[in-house]
């Protein structure tokens, strides 16, 4: 498990509030990397995109259609934030997969950071646009009059679970994936398996490919999902 420890990056000792890490590293090639794809490959504009402008708009009408088909047209306005969250997530993870890097989604620092960012906006959201109308999220109407009072407790304690749920789920999908390939790594050495050490190794990286882009994925529709929630609490 040592690929997942924090590290300075300059020198050697403890770890402090400041220290600039290896965490510190790849969070910033995370954001020169999504800068360059948004910004700079897109910068011409041209009617005939090139690779790196598909990608871009590719990206862009992805996650757009998701918030829309999600949250409807009044969560548009929140695209921008959500688009922010997928490219984030997606650039992380892929970068991690690269040899010698770290993967910083696989730390919960980061991903409960995230989950948490994700459920107070939401609910500060909700009561500002429903004010105490957003209580009724946890009321389930439609369920038989004895049944809502239980029915109330049980979503409320599902909706303070969310940030746990939504930050654990990331964070262990990429862990334990990149905790696989290392052990069947440790295999490769031994002559009498390392053949099927070797192919079990490509197609858990096939699989982690997946992997990283599914979580990404499966983050921000939660993210939509939630936001909805906001937007529209009525059951």
């Amino acid at each position: 498990m040592d690929q997942f420890i924090v590290k300075p990056l300059f020198g050697y000792g403890e770890v402090g509030m400041f220290t600039i890490t290896n965490v510190t590293l790849w969070l910033f090639l995370a954001i020169v990397a999504i800068f360059g794809l948004m910004v700079l490959g897109t910068s011409r504009r041209a009617v005939v995109p090139s690779r790196s402008q598909s990608i871009a708009e590719l990206a862009y009408g992805f996650v757009h259609k998701m918030v829309e088909d999600v949250t409807g047209k009044d969560g548009l306005k929140y695209f921008p934030y959500i688009m922010t969250l997928f490219m984030f997530i997606v650039f992380a993870n892929f970068l991690g997969l690269l040899p010698m890097s770290f993967t910083t989604t696989s730390h919960f620092a980061v991903t409960v950071v995230l989950a948490l960012a994700v459920f107070l906006t939401v609910t500060v959201l909700g009561f500002v646009k429903n004010g105490a109308g957003f209580l009724s999220l946890f009321w389930v109407s439609s369920a038989p009059l004895a049944l809502r009072p239980i029915l109330a407790i049980i979503e409320i304690i599902s909706y303070f679970v969310r940030p746990v749920s939504h930050s654990i789920r990331l964070a262990g999908n990429l862990m334990a994936g990149h905790a696989v390939i290392k052990v069947f790594a440790g295999f490769a050495a031994i002559v009498a398996v390392s053949p099927i050490a070797i192919v079990a190794i490509v197609a858990m990286y096939g699989l982690e490919i997946l992997v990283a882009f599914i979580q990404a994925y499966v983050f921000t529709i939660l993210t939509c999902v939630y936001l909805k929630d906001a937007l529209h609490p009525h059951h």
